[in-house]
């Protein structure tokens, strides 16, 4: 089998493709001179790694000799992880959505020697079929096209290029008020499910930003039917198929409106976000079943997506053996020959019949309570949970020996930053320190080999770190590291963090319409410079930007923080209000600023459940700094945020600032509570 020049790429999904018939090259200034050279058109094709129709159009098309043979010959074809750059995927993706409505991937788009597209879609079958023409006789007919009628594709191709360009809105500032997260809360309870919970119908995403926006504006209308709706959200999704009831984490959406049926892929970012709600739920709710969750799933971030060098992979694929889920699902004789005497009770409780509920499988949920199942089988709540746990584990350690899904072993810093602040977040309520150390040591992973030069690379793979890092990789590793921070204040994390703020700041801030840009001034130039301001799978750069450096400005009174923070939050607040659910991560922080962050700062951990009782009460207003030994506040004591606070080293002590105005150092919780 021949192998092409994606042979010495680091992408799992590149090397993917290295051995396609397809004479395949990465984006780089070889591929792009060979199309000016040789005058062809460039077949562009952008994927990832786990997303099943990827593989789908690779085994129908680019493993096939014939399809190959004419895209050798007519064109110069180039792939793209969409991961690894999503600058390239950001800008045909808004052309592939002008133009037919809609994106996704894998996306399909044949450009000019000079980048610009002229043809765009997403997956295409070999034959024609789902009112989707055949991709060979696309191809024949694309490059005569471009030999007959070259002018005519140039035209497309600039008409394409300005509708791209028009794309770029200005949006006018607004006063930022509490109107606004009523409006949005208002817009997003209209396409609440409140049977199943969740947003609209099939398919169901996590949209763990927006839950996360209707607990604050639940806290700040005391409208108790938001908070509800988000608990009951969260509650239907950890007993679904989404959630991995035995390994723990979450699949990437539900097909259906019960989320039952997931499509199985699990990616990091997912488990990223998701968990911080949980948290946020146990805050409120005090209920273990929140909190159970959200260790269930860091600790299969743990398992089976950390490198032992202290990074995180990106994705576990969705197939095994060619099938989808088949890793996951279970036949009820299978679980009988597993579990011996304890098959009633594990059946009973996460509904496995003999039909099965997937193509005579059976995915594991929960629509029984523990109760209920101890009353049918006459046996204590106790009893039933030790059946359970012992079940799960049993079925786990069996599937364990199966051929397991895909793994995209490359880290991304975005995605790890994310996982930082997940298990950040998870120490606070939890106090495992497995979770505390996960965070410290993806940052000094980050540290030791994507950052050079003080600038951040994007992507890791076999001791090889590549590509200028993004909007995105700054923004969530700058939030990450005072995530951190605020758990164990150790300088170095805010001081990068701050340096960072500052580079953020100098390369990608574009003073005339007060947004970041995606990518940085010294980064390669394309089409044109990409922005990204909406919230979807992962909350925007610019979103979370704002949040970290409002933050920043609250630790380091840096003026430039705050009023950068301000400008981005008043340009996007008029969208955020008319459209919540592209702006969910955004609209967190507007509730951050209009109720203006409180200053905690904890001295001597010596009093547990003064902290703990802290710790885990939901204040998402808060910046929350936790001081262990007074060698700590002498090294920051030229940060405002500690001026003038001291430390007893035979007790625990608490400042409350808010409005630049201090408490004394308070010692009960009841004061405390009076203060916030």
């Amino acid at each position: 089998m021949t192998e092409n020049s994606l042979i010495h790429e680091t992408s799992p999904y590149l090397l993917q493709h290295a051995k396609n018939p397809v004479q395949w090259y990465s984006w780089s200034e070889t591929a792009l001179k060979k199309a000016k050279d040789e005058n062809k058109p460039i077949f562009l094709s952008i994927g990832y790694s786990s997303c099943h129709w990827c593989h789908v159009m690779a085994h129908e098309s680019f493993e096939n000799y014939e399809i190959a043979k004419i895209m050798n010959e007519n064109f110069v074809n180039i792939k793209v992880d969409r991961e690894e750059r999503p600058d390239i995927d950001d800008i045909y993706q808004k052309v592939c959505q002008i133009v037919t409505g809609q994106g996704g991937w894998p996306l399909s788009v044949f450009l000019t020697p000079d980048q610009n597209p002229f043809y765009v879609g997403t997956y295409f079958p070999i034959l024609d079929s789902y009112g989707r023409p055949g991709f060979g006789s696309l191809l024949r007919k694309l490059s005569q096209s471009w030999k007959e009628k070259p002018q005519d594709i140039q035209k497309t191709a600039e008409n394409f290029l300005t509708n791209l360009k028009n794309t770029e809105t200005v949006n006018e500032s607004t006063k930022l008020e509490k109107s606004i997260l009523d409006e949005a809360a208002v817009n997003l309870l209209q396409f609440t499910d409140p049977i199943h919970g969740g947003f609209g119908a099939a398919p169901k995403f996590p949209n763990s930003a927006n839950l996360s926006f209707m607990l604050r504006y639940s806290q700040l209308s005391r409208i108790e039917k938001f908070k509800e709706f988000v608990l009951k959200t969260l509650k239907k999704m950890a007993q679904g198929g989404m959630f991995d009831q035995l390994g723990g984490g979450f699949h990437r959406y539900s097909t259906d409106t019960r989320w039952l049926l997931p499509h199985f892929e699990k990616m990091l970012y997912d488990n990223a976000l998701i968990p911080v709600v949980y948290a946020e739920a146990y805050q409120i709710t005090k209920d273990s079943f929140y909190l159970d969750v959200l260790k269930k799933t860091l600790n299969y971030v743990l398992r089976e997506m950390t490198s032992k060098e202290g990074g995180f992979f990106s994705s576990q694929d969705a197939d095994s053996e060619g099938e989808e889920g088949k890793y996951y699902v279970w036949k009820k004789n299978e679980i009988q020959d597993i579990l011996g005497e304890d098959t009633e009770v594990f059946c009973l409780y996460y509904a496995v019949t003999d039909g099965g509920n997937f193509e005579g499988n059976n995915i594991l949920f929960n629509d029984i309570n523990i109760s209920s199942v101890a009353f049918k089988i006459g046996k204590t709540e106790d009893e039933v949970k030790k059946i359970l746990d012992s079940c799960r584990k049993k079925l786990l350690d069996f599937r364990s020996s199966r051929i397991h899904p895909g793994l995209d072993d490359k880290i991304l810093t975005s995605w790890n930053a994310l996982m930082i602040s997940a298990f950040a977040k998870g120490f606070r309520i939890s106090n495992e320190k497995s979770f505390l150390n996960a965070a410290e040591n993806c940052i000094a992973f980050i540290e030791k080999n994507l950052i050079k030069n003080n600038e951040l690379l994007r992507s890791y793979k076999n001791g090889q770190a590549k590509i200028k890092a993004y909007l995105e990789d700054y923004a969530f590793f700058i939030d990450s590291l005072i995530d951190v921070f605020e758990i164990n204040p150790h300088p170095k994390y805010l001081k990068l963090a701050i340096t960072l703020g500052n580079y953020l700041i100098e390369h990608f801030w574009d003073s005339e319409h007060n947004t970041f840009f995606m990518t940085a001034d010294n980064h390669e130039k394309l089409i044109i410079r990409p922005k990204s301001n909406y919230d979807l799978s992962l909350p925007s750069g610019n979103s979370v930007a704002a949040g970290a450096l409002l933050r920043l400005y609250h630790l380091t009174q840096e003026k430039k923080f705050f009023d950068i923070s301000l400008k981005i939050l008043e340009s996007q607040a008029n969208l955020a209000a008319q459209n919540p659910f592209g702006f969910g991560h955004l609209l967190n922080i507007v509730y951050m600023y209009l109720q203006k962050p409180i200053e905690i700062t904890i001295m001597n951990s010596k009093n547990t459940e003064l902290c703990n009782s802290l710790l885990r009460k939901f204040l998402p207003e808060s910046i929350l700094v936790l001081i262990n030994d007074e060698n700590q506040i002498k090294k920051l004591s030229e940060y405002p945020f500690f001026k003038g606070k001291e430390f007893n080293d035979k007790k625990t002590t608490v400042y409350v600032c808010k409005d630049f105005t201090c408490s004394l150092p308070l010692e009960s919780i009841s004061e405390i509570e009076k203060h916030l």
